[in-house]
């Protein structure tokens, strides 16, 4: 639960407009070209020790739809000429707010991806599956985060058939070329292929797991190496060592 400072905190943060944002590449590893950019949100103040807290402090003040609209308006003003994408609260499924016509996401001229994590929780399910099929309609893509976070991902790619696929951090730190972890990393890039889906490798901090993540055939990649997340958005830094 939130507490009292933290509900005021999100209350002022919505009704003054003052949520941060910063932005982080994703790189084709193909091209080695940024292919889109990620908005993430940023508290404002020291009430928050991350980004969920303000979220959960949020659905605990019934705004979280509200903080959610808010972060999308920011994110389609501040990053013009770039595909986006965009993270999205379990809890802002429970709102209509994200199926309005006049949502900001649909005024975003480049491509739209939302991100859904496996934290999505089965009271949710329903609605998430009904939001998500209609905004596909209008074009807008899905991306499911954190892939090896948890054990019901598999399942969400099954019944969702998301457009591309995010890797969690922990299945891509202190990668060694052929070990377990390496050859567990090329069978979820095989499947997820397999499945129509794209891999993007999230939290790429070293050489060495750029070299491997592309040696497992992942699509694309984001990390501390490649830029930090900031605001306006960076320029990715592709490694003059590497190949």
């Amino acid at each position: 639960m939130a507490t009292a400072e933290q509900i005021r905190s999100v209350h002022q943060h919505i009704d003054d407009e003052t949520v941060g944002i910063v932005f982080q590449p994703i790189l084709d590893l193909r091209t080695r070209k940024t292919f889109a950019y990620e908005a993430l949100a940023r508290p404002a103040n020291g009430a928050f020790a991350n980004p969920l807290e303000m979220f959960e402090a949020a659905v605990d003040a019934g705004r979280v739809a509200e903080l959610g609209r808010l972060h999308r308006t920011q994110a389609i003003r501040e990053c013009r000429g770039w595909p986006l994408f965009l993270n999205l609260y379990p809890e802002e499924f429970d709102h209509p707010l994200l199926v309005r016509p006049d949502d900001p996401l649909f005024r975003h001229k480049w491509p739209v991806c939302l991100e859904i994590t496996e934290s999505v929780p089965l009271k949710y399910y329903e609605q998430c599956h009904s939001v998500l099929a209609e905004m596909r309609k209008k074009g807008v893509m899905l991306a499911i985060d954190d892939l090896g976070a948890g054990y019901s991902n598999l399942k969400y790619i099954s019944d969702l058939a998301p457009d591309l696929v995010k890797l969690d951090r922990d299945l891509v730190a202190d990668l060694q070329g052929g070990s377990r972890q390496f050859r567990l990393l090329q069978a979820i890039v095989h499947l997820c292929h397999e499945m129509e889906a794209k891999v993007v490798a999230e939290g790429v901090e070293t050489l060495v797991e750029l070299a491997l993540v592309r040696a497992a055939g992942v699509d694309y990649a984001q990390g501390y190496l490649l830029a930090r997340p900031s605001l306006p958005p960076p320029r990715a830094h592709w490694p003059d060592t590497l190949d």
